[in-house]
């Protein structure tokens, strides 16, 4: 085989337990079938994806690397050895796309610099679909990825982004974990000016699913049931 010809394919997962066809195109699973070389975030997770689209797909046909915040890049180098063989490869997060919020970017780089074509492909991201139902400036908008873990770093960063948001008319978007989703609420709605706009999107694709947007002075804490729910917050200070 020729490496030229081989693909590293960045497949979308879902954001909750639901159906993968429900939310995906039925064209995902025929190239998971074609495919026996995939890069998981969690092997647990990525194996039991593959099979939710290939249930005939033999388990022990597959051939598993993990990559994840403590790779290496040695590992990473290693990782890419079948691509560089000729083997078309496949990156599967644990939700969402690869590379978005996620590990994968570090070895789609590396597939870049060593000349592998990169196929990404069509799936729910939690990032732009919280933007999308927003209704906050999609045109300027920046993801940070999580806020600081210490009180008041934390809160620093808030008014600092907020700034931001005003001089930019820049929408802010940060991801946060689901144990610390209801604390990071609280946070914005004490930090925030009265009138900044914070829109939180909660339970993305899923039955459970809420997005709201409104103005400070509006929200009150304790309004929505965030506990061990994966959410998105976005805010923007308007222009008086």
């Amino acid at each position: 085989m020729d490496k030229s010809t081989a693909k590293l394919y960045l497949i979308p997962n879902t954001l909750g337990h639901n159906t993968p066809s429900d939310v995906m195109s039925k064209s995902i699973g025929k190239i998971i079938a074609s495919i026996d070389y995939f890069v998981f975030e969690k092997e647990k997770i990525g194996r039991s994806y593959v099979k939710s689209w290939c249930p005939n797909k033999l388990q022990d046909k597959l051939n598993v690397f993990t990559l994840n915040k403590h790779t290496s890049q040695q590992d990473l180098i290693r990782i890419l050895d079948p691509c560089m063989a000729g083997h078309d490869m496949a990156i599967i997060t644990d939700a969402g796309c690869p590379g978005l919020a996620d590990p994968g970017a570090d070895l789609v780089l590396l597939a870049h610099q060593s000349q592998i074509e990169v196929c990404p492909l069509v799936g729910p991201s939690s990032i732009l679909l919280a933007l999308m139902a927003s209704g906050l400036n999609g045109q300027k908008f920046a993801f940070h990825g999580y806020l600081p873990i210490d009180k008041q770093d934390c809160k620093k960063a808030i008014k600092k982004y907020e700034r931001l948001s005003l001089q930019n008319n820049q929408t802010q978007i940060f991801i946060e974990t689901p144990y610390r989703s209801t604390r990071c609420f609280e946070m914005l709605i004490e930090q925030l000016s009265p009138h900044t706009l914070l829109s939180v999107a909660c339970d993305l694709n899923l039955s459970t699913e809420i997005i709201r947007t409104k103005t400070i002075s509006e929200w009150t804490k304790g309004e929505l049931d965030l506990r061990k729910r994966p959410c998105i917050f976005l805010y923007i200070q308007p222009n008086a």
